[in-house]
Order: C-alpha cells, then structure tokens, then sequence
C-alpha cells in the first residue's frame, strides 16, 4: 500500500527558515555593517564616534530625558483616571473607557500634526484665541510646541492609553473581598487603597510605566515632527538623518545598536515586573469589586476624565477638521469660510495621493494576509511542537517586538541594497518590514487562541489520513476563524499607521499615505495634510468596527 507523501513537514520546515531569515538577515547586517570601517576591517571607530560626538550624545540624552518624563507622566495620568473608571460610581465610566480606547487610532505621528496647528507659536488656533481673549501681543505665544515640554506632551497624550488600559484591567481583575475585609476591620478608604489596592496594582503599573518608555524611546514621527522644527534631535531622527544626503549607513548602524540593546533590556525588565511582583490571590471565585461611592465629587470626576480626554481625541480632531474645511488652515472655519477645496485638491491634483493610497492598500493587504498566515503556522507549530526547535521559533516570533521600527529599517536597508536580494527600491522590501513588524502581536493573538481549540479535534483528523496542513486547513482553521479575522485586521491598520521603518525604505516610486503626510510637512500644505490625515484615521476606524463586528457574529450566533 503506497502512501501519499506529505508536504506538511517540508512546508513547516520553510516556514521556519523563513522567519530565521527575516529576523536574523537585517539584525546581522546592522551589528556587521556598523563593525566595519571604511576600509573594510574590523572596527570600533564608528562606537567611539557615537559615544564622543555631541551630535550622538545629546541626542541620546535627550531620547532618555523625555521617556523618563513620559513613563512619569502617563502613570500619573493612567493610574488615577483607570481607578475612577474601574472602581468608583462616577457616571459614564464605560463611554470613557471607550473614548480612551479610541484615542489609540489616532497615529502618534497626526497627534502631533494636529497639535502644531493647535499650539505653533504664531499661528496655532489656541493661541490665535488667546490672543483674541486677553489682547496679548502677536509675538508673544500661551504655547509653543516646538519645544522639549511640548514633545513630551504630545507623546504622553498618545502614550497615556496604554498603560490605562494596563491598570484598569488589574483593578477589574482585583477581588473585592479583600477590600470588604478591609473595611470590615475598620480602615478607612485611602488606607484600604494604600495598603490592599496599590500594592495589588503596583505590579502593573511599573510595568506600564516601562511600556511608557519603551514607546517614547522608540518613536519617530512625532520627534521628526516637532522637535527637529524646535532645532533639536532624539536618537531615532538622529538615525533617520544619517540616511539623508550625504548618507553614512555604517553611523546609523551603530547608532541603532545602542537603541536595540536599551529595548532588549527593558523588556526583560517588563517581564521581571509582571512574572515577579505579581501577587497571587488563593482560592475559588470572587466576586466583583464594590464601587467606591465619590458623593459630590461624580461630577468633577467626569470634568477631569474629559479635560484628559480632550487632549488626544477632542481637540485634535476638532484642529484637524478646522484645518481640512477651511479656506485658510490658521483661521477658525465658519459659514463664510468653509470649503471642500482641500478635498478636492488632495485627491484630484495632487499628483502623488493616489499613488500613495494605491501602495499603501496594496501592502496593508499583502502584509495582513500574509502576516496572519504566517502567524497561524507559527502559532500552530509552536502550541502542537510540529517541528524540532519549536520553542526556537516562538523565540524569534517575538523577537521583533525588541527591534524598534527605525532600527529594522536600517537592518532591512542594509541587507536588501546589495545582491543577491537587492530589493531597495520596491515594495518587497516595504512588505518584509511591516509583516515582521507586526507579526509579534499577531502569533501572541493567535498562540491564545489555539489553546481553546483541543488537539484531540486534529489528532482525529490525522487518524482518518489527513495531514497536519489538511487538519489545520480543515479543522482547525474554522474554528479559530474569529481570531484569525482579527489578526487580520489588526495588521492591516498597523501597516496603514506605520511610518519609522517606511520613511527608511521608501523611494519616489513606492510612497505609502504615512510617508506622504510627513512628506507634505516640508511643502506647508496643511490642508492637505488635515485631509489625508482624516483619511488615514477613517479608514482605520472603519476596519477596526468590520472586525470588531465579525468578531461578535459567532458569539451572537451561539448565544
């Protein structure tokens, strides 16, 4: 009895080899590129350049005063407004909390656009406003947001989200007896909390205050926006401006080596913080929290809630719809000035939007498909152990997670300029960056899930003579469709936001709708820039509600 020969192993097998190269390529070019002279030997110069530069040194100090100040922040912001929401009576919790999740559309990079329209020195709106309320001179400004504070501002705005989200799950998670228990023993309030509730969340918070850090330091559009206007530079636009012209790969090599390792060590750090200090509570179920009742204080609890919420959502977007509707971007819109010119400009005479829009659907698509299936046989191998060295592969799944996007642009430039893979120039290599960019979160989504799904479902299949792809194709598949659906999704928005690795890779030819905004920077059109800004968030939105919509179907369905 012949039997028939099973490609399931050799397609694993080419999965694995696959992701080693995607991974370890780029990596391996930056650590060669930047110990290499310009003689061709082994080196240390470019390290000692680095380190002895003050055009390399104050930009890392920089990097490093303002992800201490965000981390800083963004806890004394969270932390507080995720207790209101998670643990009092204050009205409209839920529509807060959702209003905080999404301010995590708004790109970092359109945050700190609609802010300079906002708060620029001359011509932002509150200034134009404050001017006109307290008759203070036209060359004296209320904001200026070309400056360190206002960067850190603007990145806590959009950074805050995260670790809020961070808290409030803890404190939801948190079991209310102990805090019954408390007050029963007689402790007031603020000692319950000081002794039962914030060593409980402690935990957490540190560990979102390390996620704070980790996305301040490793984040470029809004210092490319905002701080090389105010005449300063942090380590990632340092990096960038090492590929302007003339350009000096070997520096921006070891500049993102330094950038590299300070994210390797952070996230271990985060990990240390969650697997830790984690306090473990024993026994059964527990019931749900009782809400703390704040008495008078529900009303000034909601104004604090949306005084922080109108920083990265209600101004903002109120800046950008001014900017896109008006006749002129600096003046308030109203009857007499409101105009679709900028629309109509946008997407019928500028020449590169629809090519931009074109690309970046192209590979927003491309990436999401293929992300999600690489995802999957990853996620499958590792949870069923397909393949020898599977925990290898779950390492090197995760690995990008501690590779900043500007530091895998670099790595990707230096391995795909040269043959045999000379990809610079065309949309391979922009598809390489945003699938390994993204695929982290997307195998962690899809590791959850197939621990819902028994492999004694798979093992049936197998016995009838199928193979593991057929099992996974016919099986298994289905059942994790809703998982796979946001999987999708998910990369598919990411790839449309994402701007440090592409503003590497980009040239005229493959220009995608982040590089086109940042591009529109340096010709001034804000209206233009307001439009496809908009745009850009529209179309995020609108994916974001076609998964979450997929996503509740089945369970629709089965309730």
């Amino acid at each position: 009895m012949t039997r028939n020969f099973d490609l399931s192993r050799p397609v694993l097998a080419a999965v694995a080899a696959l992701l080693a190269v995607m991974i370890v390529l780029p990596v391996g070019w930056l650590l060669v590129v930047s110990l290499t002279g310009k003689d061709g030997g082994i080196t240390l110069a470019n390290f000692v350049a680095l380190f002895t530069d003050p055009t390399f040194v104050d930009p890392l100090i920089t990097t490093l005063i303002i992800a201490c100040s965000v981390s800083a922040i963004c806890c004394l912001v969270a932390a507080p407004l995720g207790w209101l929401v998670a643990r009092t009576d204050m009205p409209f919790a839920r529509t807060i909390r959702t209003l905080v999740m999404a301010s995590l559309v708004t790109p970092p990079f359109v945050g700190a656009i609609a802010w300079e329209m906002l708060a620029a020195p001359n011509s932002g709106l509150l200034n134009q406003l404050w001017r006109l309320l307290s008759g203070m001179p036209p060359d004296e400004a209320l904001f200026d947001i070309y400056s360190l504070g206002g960067l850190i501002f603007v990145i806590s705005c959009y950074t805050f989200p995260y670790v809020f989200i961070l808290v409030a799950n803890a404190l939801d998670r948190m079991p209310g007896e102990l805090e019954d228990a408390s007050s029963m023993l007689g402790a007031k309030t603020w000692q319950t909390a000081r002794l039962i509730t914030v060593p409980l969340a402690l935990p957490t918070l540190l560990a979102g205050a390390l996620v704070a850090f980790l996305q301040a330091l490793n984040l470029f559009g809004s210092p490319a926006i905002l701080a090389i206007p105010a005449g300063f530079h942090t380590l990632t636009t340092r990096i960038w401006s090492l590929f302007q012209f003339p350009p000096k790969p070997e520096l921006a090599a070891a500049a993102s080596v330094p950038l590299l390792v300070l994210t390797v060590l952070l996230l271990r750090a985060q990990a240390m913080a969650l697997g830790r200090r984690g306090y473990a509570v024993l026994g059964g179920k527990y019931g749900a929290p009782r809400p703390i009742r704040l008495g008078w204080l529900r009303g000034p609890a909601v104004a604090l809630a949306l005084f922080v919420l109108a920083m990265p959502l209600f101004l903002p977007y109120a800046a950008l719809f001014n900017s896109a509707f008006s006749r002129v971007a600096s003046r308030i819109v109203g009857p007499e000035t409101i105009t679709l010119h900028n629309v109509k400009f946008t997407f019928l005479e500028l020449s590169s939007t629809m090519p931009a829009l074109k690309n970046t659907f192209l590979l927003a698509t491309a990436s999401a498909t293929l992300g999600a299936l690489l995802a999957l046989l990853i996620a499958y191998i590792v949870a069923r152990k397909a393949v020898r060295g599977y925990r290898v592969l779950g390492f090197l799944a995760t690995a990008p997670l501690a590779i900043p996007g500007i530091v895998l642009g670099v790595g990707l430039f230096l391995a795909y300029t040269r043959p045999p893979l000379a990809l610079y120039g065309t949309l391979w290599i922009l598809l390489i960056a945003f699938v390994t960019i993204e695929l982290p979160a997307a195998y962690q989504q899809l590791g959850s899930a197939f621990h819902a799904v028994h492999p004694e479902l798979e093992e049936a299949g197998r016995m009838l003579g199928a193979t593991r792809l057929r099992t996974l194709a016919d099986i298994t598949a289905p059942l994790l469709r809703s998982a796979v659906i946001a999987t999708w999704c998910f990369i598919f928005v990411a790839t449309i936001r994402e701007l440090s690795a592409a503003v590497i890779l980009f040239t005229s030819e493959t220009k995608v709708l982040s590089v086109l905004i940042f591009d529109l920077k340096e010709s001034g059109d804000v209206g233009a820039i307001a439009v496809l800004s908009l745009t850009m968030v529209a179309i995020t939105t609108v994916v974001i509600a076609a998964a979450n919509r997929l996503h509740a179907r089945p369970q629709s369905r089965a309730a």
